[in-house]
């Protein structure tokens, strides 16, 4: 498909994420270190070019991260960004504490936030609009001192350009007098539409200075209105994944990155990158504890869904008479309503990334069947790898009984720690029973299970629980709904993840449980 719109792509183009950031402010998101982590990797194999880590200093978590990642985390295609604001009133960027923490953070490139509205200078900071410019100045000016490139997110630039255009442009100028890349033009209460955004760019734009845009969602218009502004000539986007963010959220960048490589035909992913699009998605929703967004443009499962039998007979002459791309250029799939957006060719797709060779048509589509009806089931295997594996090990006929487990069963009290009771062989060995005690029923379970395999498999004990999310799948049902349980596991250098389905917590548990050791064992 032919670009739609005729625009020169910017050189250099940056897209921003600020998931680990701004996204993880949205209501009832909860990001651990090691889910950051999890998601910065799922960017980097996305592309991006920089990914926001959070405020080092200010927040526990977001150190412990910035930590981790120094250790850890290693970054093919992007750069990681710490993020912070202009030294506080009253102080110097040397003597600023936050400030300090941005260097201790060992990042390549800093992210600040400096007021440009002047009512928010006078009001919430409680200073002078030239204090304000000097501590802009002055922060900027310390850290390239410092080596860092930095960034400025000029916030409430929007609502400032309306009360004040010249203190609001004279903000972006100091930014990049004192030596920053690119000045963010920030709709920080969400409240613009495209075509005030197209004018206002247009202007700032005429400063000379590289821009950014930053937008929320409170209009419905975050995607809109960054479109809007790279056309008005901006060269650097922001957003999050499936648009995360306080309030409405942020610009979906799911959405832009799909916008600007397929309907603009800027280069600013890899074909192979955009087909991973829908996975991403999906999996950093499951990292976050999150329902995935089923209408979500290009990567929803219902995106490009058909139930009308006027589109069905359009869709048996050409597949895409009722839709606006192919649906493979994003990793996603065309669905009618009665059968399941995974098809034989994402199942092989899949496969092959896994190591597995599924090239046969009839185990292939057998298994796309089973896979439907699990995931009509409760289950996910989005963020779960290890236990599709698992599905594919089983279709293809592989041996995966390390151990068989007859039977479980786990007491409760509460004034002593949980018992369990597993009944484990190996081979063709009679079943064993091994007990288990721990803070709480899986505790117990697990423990039981580890006491059953580590005299056969020493060193199974090094594998550690990340994370464990539950979701009730049918909250209908209150207390009776089934539940979906997804743990993270290490091994070492390996990560894996499980997912387990039950009428209750405990029995999802135990399949993530029982899965976890199995694939450990088998890989």
């Amino acid at each position: 498909m032919s670009s739609l719109v005729n625009l020169v792509q910017p050189t250099p183009f940056h897209v921003f994420d600020t998931t680990l950031r701004d996204g993880a402010q949205q209501e009832g998101l909860h990001l651990s270190a090691h889910d950051k982590m999890r998601i910065a990797a799922e960017l980097d194999g996305l592309g991006v070019t920089f990914i926001e880590g959070g405020w080092p200093g200010a927040n526990p978590n977001d150190t412990e991260f910035f930590a981790t990642a120094a250790r850890e985390l290693t970054l093919r295609n992007a750069t990681l960004v710490a993020f912070g604001a202009t030294r506080r009133v009253g102080m110097t960027a040397e003597t600023d504490p936050l400030t300090q923490a941005l260097l201790d953070a060992n990042t390549e490139v800093v992210c600040l936030v400096a007021k440009s509205h002047d009512r928010h200078v006078t009001q919430a900071l409680k200073t002078t609009l030239e204090e304000n410019l000097e501590m802009i100045r002055d922060t900027v000016t310390f850290l390239r001192s410092h080596g860092r490139r930095v960034f400025v997110d000029c916030e409430h630039f929007f609502d400032g350009y309306l009360d004040n255009p010249s203190y609001a442009k004279t903000v972006v100028n100091t930014c990049a007098e004192a030596g920053a890349e690119v000045a963010i033009l920030c709709d920080t209460n969400g409240g613009m539409v495209p075509s005030a955004v197209s004018q206002i760019v247009a202007d700032v734009a005429t400063l000379g200075v590289p821009l950014g845009m930053h937008c929320h969602n409170d209009t419905g218009c975050a995607v809109a209105n960054t479109l809007a502004g790279v056309e008005a000539g901006a060269m650097h986007v922001q957003g999050t994944v499936n648009g995360y963010g306080e309030r409405t959220g942020n610009a979906d960048l799911t959405t832009v990155i799909a916008n600007l490589k397929i309907k603009y035909g800027w280069d600013i992913v890899s074909d192979d990158a955009l087909h991973s699009l829908t996975h991403i998605a999906h999996s950093v929703a499951d990292i976050s504890n999150q329902s995935s967004g089923a209408r979500q443009p290009y990567v929803g499962i219902s995106s490009f869904a058909h139930k009308a039998g006027l589109h069905a007979s359009a869709i048996k002459v050409d597949a895409n008479l009722y839709q606006h791309i192919d649906p493979e250029i994003v990793g996603n799939g065309m669905r009618m309503l009665i059968s399941d957006m995974a098809g034989r060719a994402n199942i092989q797709i899949k496969a092959e990334q896994l190591g597995h060779d599924l090239s046969d048509k009839a185990i292939a589509s057998s298994l796309a069947e089973k896979v439907k009806e699990l995931e009509a089931q409760g289950y996910s295997f989005e963020a779960a790898d290890a236990s599709f594996d698992l599905l594919i090990r089983a279709a293809l006929g592989h041996d995966m009984s390390p151990f068989v487990v007859d039977a479980w069963r786990v007491y409760t009290d509460q004034h002593e720690d949980s018992q369990a009771v597993v009944r484990v062989r190996f081979a063709e060995e009679t079943a064993k029973p091994y007990v288990g005690e721990g803070n709480g029923p899986f505790d117990a379970l697990a423990q039981a299970l580890r006491s059953a395999l580590t005299p056969v498999y020493p060193n199974i004990v090094d594998v550690e629980l990340m994370d464990y999310h539950v979701r009730l799948m049918d909250n209908g049902h209150g207390t009776d709904a089934t539940t979906r349980v997804l743990i993270d596991w290490r091994w070492g250098a390996k990560s894996w993840t499980t997912v387990g389905v039950g009428t209750n917590v405990v029995e999802a548990s135990w399949e993530a449980l029982a899965d976890s050791y199995t694939y450990a064992l088998v890989l």
